[in-house]
């Protein structure tokens, strides 16, 4: 089954100290260099997502807007 344009799926070992290693197509893929902090995002009933490396800073950037008349 060839997966729809733009979807991809992969694997990643658990190793003891709960460190993961996100492969190197997904790493290319979304650029992710070393350094770089991600975000993750948990829910109990869906699981964990790993949304894009820019998503992190609109998110504060939304959480933190400092419009006037926001308190």
């Amino acid at each position: 089954m060839k997966a729809p344009k733009g979807k991809y799926a992969w694997t990643a070992t658990v190793g003891e100290k709960g460190q993961i290693v996100i492969p190197k197509q997904a790493r290319e893929i979304f650029d992710i260099k070393p350094g770089d902090t991600i975000l993750l995002l948990g829910d109990e009933q869906k699981g964990i997502a790993i949304p894009p490396k820019n998503a992190l800073s609109e998110f504060f950037s939304a959480a933190f807007d400092e419009k006037e008349g926001n308190d």
